[in-house]
């Protein structure tokens, strides 16, 4: 008898399975710099990644006492798990180097940054790691210039297919 293969999620490029994209998070801050950390998960959250099963849109890091956390990211509970299932939106430490940490929370307290995620994925080694970017918010204008640029490009792009 044949197994039954597993819901597969997101799409492998370069090397990489995308769980999650924060889509609204180049739409509503500059992204100025981004970084690479690692995530302390459970089992349970890694089977239900695995599932596909995560959403980081209304997600954000924050630094405390020398730690970077995702805040508010939502896992969903593993319909396998038992009574150690996780919380699905519990607090997760994301690992990173010293130096980063240390550049990422001055920059927040400081100028006022951001430490938004804007996509949640495995790596070629299957771990699974969330790309953040560090962030200043856009005012209504700012998304309006945004919207008005993408529109002209759209419209170029027909206008150049048209003339072949």
């Amino acid at each position: 008898m044949a197994k039954a293969k597993a819901k597969s999620s997101g799409k492998w490029v370069g090397g990489k399975r995308t769980i999650a994209v924060n889509r609204k998070a180049r739409y509503n801050y500059f992204i100025e710099e981004d970084f690479e950390a690692g995530i302390i998960l459970t089992g349970t959250e890694v089977k239900s990644l695995r599932a596909g099963e995560a959403n980081i849109t209304d997600a954000y890091a924050e630094a405390k006492m020398g730690e970077i956390f995702l805040i508010n990211a939502y896992i969903k509970e593993y319909a396998m798990g038992n009574r150690f299932n996780h919380e699905a939106r519990r607090p997760r430490k994301l690992l990173m180097k010293r130096r980063e940490i240390g550049k990422i929370a001055a920059a927040i307290q400081r100028k006022g940054k951001t430490l938004i995620p804007l996509s949640l994925y495995f790596n070629e080694k299957n771990k699974v790691k969330v790309k953040v970017g560090l962030a200043s918010g856009k005012k209504g204008h700012d998304k309006r210039a945004t919207e008005k640029e993408r529109d002209w490009n759209r419209e170029k792009g027909r206008l150049m297919k048209e003339n072949r």
